[in-house]
Parts: structure tokens; C-alpha cells; sequence
């Protein structure tokens, strides 16, 4: 409990105008950037190097099954096929369409 003890006091010296030391405030606040600053770097570089080496960051996806297979995109080409025949049959004159508008 000694470090909640003396920010206790920190906090009551701050609170009561007593202490005030400039420079002991500027050290800590720059140690304190200091520290961030360093924990940054390091993670960025470990993140770097984790996805620079082919590894991921995070647990890994599981791999799945393709959600099509071929027989399911030749089904689909014969429809497209199929409607593309119908639409040359309109365009050829072998369909006549009649419009009711006129």
C-alpha cells in the first residue's frame, strides 16, 4: 500500500498548493511520455515483424470450404445461355412483341 499511500499525498500536497515543484512535474510527465512512447515503438515493431514474416496478428481464421463448386457455375451458364437465346429470338423477329401502349 505504499504507492497509494504517497499518490495520496501527492494528490493532498497538490490539492493544498504545497510542493510545488515544477521540475519534479516535468520529469515525471516526460518519463511518463517517455515510457509511451517506447511501448509504441515496440509494438509496432513485433507487429511488423508478426506480418512481415507471413504470421497473423490475432487468432487465425479458419479456413472454409468455397461457397460455389462447378457443376453450381455450369447450372448458371446454361441459364444465362438459355436467356440469352431467348432475347436473340425477340431480336431476330422469330417473337413478335405486341405493346399495348400503342
Amino acid at each position: 500500500m505504499s504507492f497509494f499511500n504517497s499518490t495520496t499525498r501527492f494528490f493532498k500536497q497538490r490539492h493544498l498548493g504545497a510542493g510545488v515543484d515544477p521540475v519534479r512535474d516535468w520529469l515525471l510527465l516526460l518519463t511518463v511520455l517517455a515510457i509511451a512512447l517506447a511501448g509504441i515503438i515496440v509494438w509496432n515493431i513485433w507487429a511488423f515483424d508478426t506480418v512481415a514474416n507471413g504470421r497473423s496478428i490475432g487468432a487465425p481464421v479458419p479456413r472454409t470450404p468455397p461457397a460455389f463448386n462447378a457443376s453450381s457455375l455450369d447450372t448458371i451458364r446454361v441459364i444465362f445461355t438459355n436467356r440469352a437465346a431467348e432475347e436473340a429470338k425477340y431480336e431476330t423477329g422469330v417473337y413478335r412483341f405486341a405493346d399495348p401502349s400503342l
